[in-house]
């Protein structure tokens, strides 16, 4: 298998030191900033982004150091598939949320509903534009699997240390 190499374009600055008691989801994290600082060298491609009101960020889980192939997600206490859940402890530690811009200056984009452990890698930014999507998603037919009775809780529900490593445990 080839192996992929990502350089990092930036990092995510939050709130969130700890891992424990972050929202789960941006759903939950309404209104809470935070600032992207995209490396010098990428800063020319945030051209025209503030034409947008959202954009879909790809980070690295980078306090992550292990994978499980199944796993309890926050909303749930039944083992899932990892690809069935959200959860940080994936195969390759990418992340990804939907947050919106306040206001880009320079090379920091200023982002509200912001879900992130502070100095999180990041990897892309891409404009969010529902139309590209919304037409391909028959609502009559959508199915949210397991998320389908606990989906609403993600607005409260807050992070523990369920997927930290052992180590990682031991430290604190």
């Amino acid at each position: 298998m080839k192996k992929i190499e990502i350089e990092s374009i930036g990092t995510i600055h939050t709130p969130f030191n700890d891992i424990e008691g972050m929202p789960i989801q941006t759903i939950g994290a309404k209104d809470i900033p935070g600032e992207i600082h995209v490396k010098d060298k990428f800063k020319e491609g945030l051209k025209d982004l503030n034409g947008f009101s959202y954009i879909n960020i790809l980070y690295n889980f980078h306090k992550i150091n292990e994978y499980d192939l199944t796993v309890t997600p926050f909303l749930d206490n039944k083992k899932r598939g990892i690809f069935a859940t959200r959860s940080p402890k994936r195969p390759n530690h990418i992340g990804s949320s939907i947050v919106k811009i306040d206001k880009i200056e320079d090379n920091i984009i200023y982002i509200l509903n912001v879900d992130i452990l502070d100095g999180t890698p990041l990897i892309d930014i891409k404009p969010y534009v529902p139309h590209l999507w919304e037409e391909t998603i028959e609502k009559e037919d959508l199915k949210i699997g397991w998320f389908k009775d606990k989906h609403q809780n993600a607005k409260t529900q807050k992070s523990d240390d369920r997927f930290l490593s052992l180590s990682q445990l031991k430290k604190n």
